[in-house]
């Protein structure tokens, strides 16, 4: 298990992070909320009427901890966040279709791209927040909801780990073409994003590129309470 020594960095410095994501199917933004903005943010999980749906994880065997579903229109700083994001995230998935040979269905704006996402049966809405507690943890998956898939996603953490929680470290698990898998483990500093890979990445093989299946998941948390935000980019058949 290689620990992500991600280095923390502006968020404008976006050849920097597209070079990690290439590199490690992850990598850690600078500060994208103010720990003023984290509680806020955090503090929305106890307010029922926003959330679509709630999902207790040990009930379907997803680990331990609980996560809810925003319904839409959703609070400003969870659309000012996606929205933001998207057409950063945008090069790579076009850079990444292109290695592999595959569609690159993804038009320049988010919300072109979810209105693809209804037409095709995808209209419920994915950004999350999650909830651990002590040994709660998250068994490795994929976000995949539909055919329709953007292939990166961001997680921000609202908490700040060693003095809110110990334990919980973010796993993304890559299993290379004929190889064992990688691991790369990532703490997850309060109000910054990481972006990560949603299904697969394309790794150098001999014959070209080829795309190798990657998973995520939370270790177990050892003490305290852990929360934090989860943007996918593509709405949920």
């Amino acid at each position: 298990m290689n620990h992500h020594a991600a280095k923390s960095r502006p968020a404008a410095d976006w050849t920097a992070l597209a070079a990690e994501v290439n590199d490690y199917g992850c990598a850690l933004t600078g500060p994208v909320l103010t720990p003023a903005q984290c509680r806020s943010v955090a503090e929305l999980y106890d307010k029922a009427e926003l959330f679509r749906s709630t999902v207790d994880m040990a009930r379907y065997r997803f680990g331990s901890g609980q996560y809810r579903y925003f319904d839409s229109p959703f609070p400003r700083p969870i659309a000012e966040l996606r929205e933001a994001f998207y057409p950063r995230l945008l090069p790579i998935a076009r850079d990444w279709a292109d290695k592999l040979g595959q569609p690159a269905p993804w038009p320049d704006t988010l919300q072109e791209w979810l209105d693809m996402c209804h037409e095709a049966g995808q209209t419920r809405p994915t950004p999350i927040l999650l909830r651990y507690g002590e040994g709660d943890w998250n068994a490795l998956h994929r976000d995949l909801y539909g055919d329709l898939v953007f292939p990166l996603q961001v997680v921000i953490g609202l908490d700040e780990p060693g003095a809110d929680y110990a334990g919980g470290e973010f796993l993304l698990v890559e299993q290379r073409p004929r190889a064992q898998s990688r691991g790369t483990v990532t703490l997850l500093p309060q109000g910054h994003g990481l972006i990560f890979t949603t299904r697969d990445r394309p790794v150098r093989s001999a014959r070209g590129w080829s795309a190798s299946p990657v998973r995520h998941g939370v270790s177990t948390v050892r003490s305290g309470t852990r929360r934090t935000l989860g943007l996918v980019f593509h709405d949920a058949a």
